[in-house]
């Protein structure tokens, strides 16, 4: 069973979540995304420094059951990346939102951030409300 959404942070509808302090957000998958891909085995992380824009790929995780995507929520530059999950990926299954949280951007078009999904909006898109 998958844990609640936080209400502190935003919502793709491609399963990352979102969290801004000040002027720099934390984003990784939600605990759905990590329940779907089951074990996960490996991610490839994105280069601190390099800019994405609102939907680009960011990263790739894979799991002993399939290869996906990691898209920006927003668009800017990466200012951080969890690099414990080099070594240890299996953060992410043990703490979606939090230990397992994959990078840090510095978004370039705030206005972007109002278009995320709130938590009970990225819960009535998954059919739980």
């Amino acid at each position: 069973m998958a844990i609640p959404n936080p209400d502190d942070r935003k919502y793709t509808a491609t399963h990352e979540w979102f969290k801004l302090e000040g002027d720099i957000a934390t984003c990784g998958i939600t605990d759905h995304a990590q329940h779907l891909l089951t074990d996960i085995v490996f991610i490839e992380l994105p280069a601190k420094g390099k800019t994405y824009t609102q939907g680009e790929r960011v990263a790739v995780i894979e799991s002993v059951k399939s290869v996906s995507d990691i898209y920006a929520p927003v668009s800017g530059e990466i200012v951080e990346v969890n690099t414990k999950l080099a070594e240890q990926p299996e953060l992410i299954n043990q703490d979606a939102f939090g230990t397992g949280w994959i990078f840090k951007i510095k978004p370039s078009q705030p206005q972007e951030i109002a278009a995320l999904l709130t938590s009970a909006d990225y819960e009535k898109l998954l059919g739980g409300a």
